[in-house]
């Protein structure tokens, strides 16, 4: 198991201090990256079978066991809008570990690296709700140059009706 630890006051997202830093994992999707807060990870592993389950949404691309576990399998690209996910040897489900659902799978194309943003590099999103893909990224951080798209992994993992 991957257990990694962060400053707890950091996590809490409050953004009061400049100087707290968080660290992210960097995925990508498609052409685009995003980070996800490495607090909520739990395992990262190889693309493996997937058993399909019956009459549930179509990002739902059914379960794994993992370890004894059965763990839902969400495919984020469809969940964004984006096109279906493309399996190749870089893809990845990474396994998060949220409060309120329990751990998740999450299908995405490459995991690239770890950053670490302090929190005056974090910008907050404000967002129009019917904008699906915004509604899932909860701030923009920056780094060497570049621009990361930070995930909400709470409205990833509701159903859309709950969004």
């Amino acid at each position: 198991m991957n257990e990694v630890r962060v400053n707890e006051s950091a996590a809490g997202r409050d953004y009061r201090d400049d100087n707290e830093t968080i660290q992210f994992i960097v995925i990508r999707l498609g052409d685009e990256q995003y980070g996800i807060d490495i607090k909520y990870i739990d395992n990262i592993v190889r693309m493996q079978h997937i058993t399909r389950v019956p009459k549930v949404a179509d990002y739902l691309k059914g379960v794994i066991n993992l370890r004894g576990e059965v763990i839902p399998v969400i495919s984020i690209r469809i969940k964004m809008g984006l096109e279906p996910d493309e399996i190749t040897k870089n893809t990845r489900i990474i396994i998060l570990k949220l409060e309120q659902q329990g751990n998740v799978g999450i299908v995405v194309d490459e995991v690239k690296e770890v950053v670490t943003l302090i929190t005056a590099d974090i910008e907050k999103m404000a967002y129009d709700k019917k904008e699906e893909k915004i509604g899932y990224i909860n701030g923009i951080g920056k780094f060497d140059g570049g621009l990361i798209s930070l995930l909400d992994l709470n409205a990833v993992a509701l159903d859309k009706e709950n969004v």
